[in-house]
């Protein structure tokens, strides 16, 4: 498997879990108590498998793999891509901070905000990003990579924490998307 291939279905995943946080923060603004367990359960996912596994995969194997190929890190893609982390990573801090406040309507929009933000910079990575390093990089290294991304998922989360996050997007989708 591709990297960028690996990369492209994370995203699947991380626009599942998007979906759901739009319609719990559809429903905190309509007055819904804040369901305290699952926004725990979103935020951890947000931050260790969207933000600590995915964009650790981006920025310390893939965005490295780039620079070396000549694409510059500042006034190109990969800074573009680094600054909304950076951005999405204080969406999540928000998003905790309201949650610890039990305040609904700020919880709605910091998820909303950080919703909008990770479906753009997707799409970017996607159809951008991931098209030059499949150009650039190539079959080989982005196949060899894949394995390095793998021994990274292994050492940052633990063996069988991926599967566990997809079994949680399944039992909140079916509480939030049917």
């Amino acid at each position: 498997m591709l990297a960028t291939e690996d990369l492209r279905t994370e995203h699947e995943g991380i626009l599942h879990m998007l979906a759901i946080l739009r319609a719990i923060a559809s429903d905190l603004k309509s007055g819904a108590p804040l369901p305290r367990k699952r926004l725990e359960d979103i935020l951890e996912f947000l931050r260790v498998f969207a933000d600590k596994c995915h964009h650790g995969k981006e920025e310390d194997i893939l965005f490295p793999a780039l620079e070396r190929t000549g694409l510059p890190r500042e006034g190109g893609p990969i800074g573009v891509m680094l600054h909304e982390h950076v951005l999405g990573r204080g969406h999540i801090r928000d998003m905790g901070a309201a949650l610890d406040a039990d305040a609904p309507d700020a919880f709605a929009a910091a998820g909303l905000a950080y919703a909008d933000l990770l479906t753009q910079h997707i799409a970017k990575e996607n159809n951008v990003l991931f098209v030059m390093a499949e150009r650039l990089l190539g079959a080989e290294a982005l196949t060899a990579m894949h394995e390095d991304f793998e021994r990274l998922e292994t050492e940052r989360i633990g063996p069988g924490r991926h599967e566990a996050f997809h079994r949680l997007l399944d039992e909140l989708a079916a509480a939030y998307l049917s």
